[in-house]
C-alpha cells in the first residue's frame, strides 16, 4: 500500500497542520463502492492538483443512508484498502457525516475535487471550502461510470433467464 490510512478524519487533521507546511493539500470524497475506470481516473486527476492527496469515503451507514439497503456492497475497511492503493494517493480517511462539511471544514484541504457530475457552483460544499479560502476543482472523465449502474448491470447478469 502506498498511502496511509487514518480512519479518523479528525486524527488526519491534527497530522496535516504539521504536513501541510508549504504544500497544497487536495481532497476528493465519496463512496467508491466497487471501484470502476471513473473513480481511478478522478483519484488520478485530483491528485495532480496538490502536493498531498486525501480520499475521504463515507462510512458504510452513510452509505446505506444515501444508496440504499444493501449498500455498499464492500465494507469500508476493504474500501480503505483498496484505495490505498492506489497511485497518488497520500491519505485516506471516512467521515460518517451524510454531508462533507464537518469533513472539510476539519481538513481544510486547499483543493476540494469533485467527479464532472458537478459544476463549481453547483458543489454543496462550495460555501464551506470557500469560506476557508480553498477552491472547487471538477476533474475526472465524462459521467459515463457508475458503481450503482454497475451493481445494477451484475444483479441483472445473475438474474435466471425466463424460459
Amino acid at each position: 500500500m502506498s498511502a496511509e490510512i487514518i480512519p479518523s478524519y479528525e486524527e488526519l487533521a491534527r497530522r496535516l497542520a504539521t504536513e501541510r507546511q508549504g504544500r497544497v493539500v487536495a481532497m476528493t470524497n465519496g463512496c467508491f463502492d466497487v471501484l470502476h475506470v471513473g473513480h481511478v481516473r478522478l483519484i488520478a486527476e485530483g491528485a495532480a492538483l496538490g502536493d498531498l492527496f486525501v480520499v475521504a469515503l463515507n462510512d458504510d451507514a452513510s452509505v446505506r443512508k444515501n444508496k440504499g439497503e444493501g449498500r455498499p456492497l464492500v465494507p469500508l475497511v476493504e474500501r480503505m484498502e483498496v484505495i490505498a492503493a492506489l497511485r497518488g494517493v497520500d491519505y485516506v480517511t471516512s467521515f460518517r457525516e451524510p454531508t462533507a462539511h464537518a469533513l472539510l471544514e476539519s481538513l481544510r484541504p486547499d483543493v476540494h475535487v469533485k467527479g464532472t457530475d458537478w459544476t463549481a457552483d453547483a458543489v454543496p460544499e462550495r460555501a464551506v471550502v470557500e469560506g476557508y479560502g480553498g477552491r472547487i476543482a471538477i476533474a475526472g472523465d465524462p459521467k459515463e461510470h457508475s458503481s450503482t449502474d454497475l451493481i445494477g448491470k451484475m444483479a441483472r447478469a445473475e438474474e435466471p433467464a425466463n424460459e
